[in-house]
């Protein structure tokens, strides 16, 4: 991932952002052309603090065959983006662009055993259940024995070790406080929530700044 220095986030954030997202897109090769999904993922940590993915795709998908532990893979992981208006910007002469954050993450792909499949499909529907507001998250122990065997056997688990994590939070960093606030009013203004997602962001990196027309409509929301 090519990653200007201003738009850089450290190590830790990355895999905040990851673990929250919990979703992206992972990546292999299978030696003539690649061979990507989208599906939720969930992290954990081996004793030496080493990030482990932990996700399942179908038996079907060509995915399956290719996690051999020594070949990396890349789980793509990304949050709102939105475009920006180059007459947007307090100052003139600017380039439209987008803002975006994004998190590249990279490393060996090893078939579960039977056993951490079981602990797998465990952990991953409680780590989205309790995202919900709800008194009785849904569990697996709620299928009966015979259709959790039945869908299990159509879908193989995966564990990935992540040995680089790379990002790009691309919130405007290197502009100006005046077309950082600018930007970040213009985005709040915008119906796609995506683009306010983004001003919420940049407001959230510089909080001193007067963000009226943001703050209006921010606010109510939140």
């Amino acid at each position: 991932m090519y990653v200007p220095p201003p738009f850089k986030p450290d190590r830790s954030t990355c895999l905040a952002f990851a673990a929250a997202r919990g979703f992206g897109l992972v990546c292999a090769h299978d030696g003539r052309k690649p061979a990507a999904s989208p599906l939720p993922f969930s992290i954990d940590y081996a004793s030496d603090g080493t990030p482990l993915l932990s996700f399942h795709v179908a038996r079907g998908n060509p995915l399956a065959g290719l996690a051999d532990s020594r070949t990396p893979w890349l789980m793509a992981v990304t949050g709102p983006g939105a475009y920006v208006s180059a007459d947007w910007y307090a100052s003139p002469d600017q380039v439209p662009t987008w803002l975006y954050q994004s998190v590249h993450l990279t490393g060996p792909a090893a078939v579960m055993s039977e056993g951490e499949l079981d602990g797998h499909l465990d952990e991953v529907s409680a780590v989205f259940e309790s995202s919900l507001a709800r008194e009785l998250p849904w569990t697996p122990a709620k299928m009966t024995a015979g259709r959790r065997s039945a869908m299990k056997k159509a879908i193989v688990g995966v564990m990935m070790r992540v040995d680089v994590v790379e990002g790009s939070f691309k919130l405007n960093q290197h502009k100006s406080d005046a077309d950082h606030v600018a930007v970040a009013n213009a985005l709040a203004r915008q119906a796609d929530p995506a683009a306010q997602a983004i001003a919420a962001q940049m407001i959230a990196l510089r909080p001193q700044l007067d963000y009226i027309e943001a703050a209006a409509v921010l606010e109510p929301a939140s």
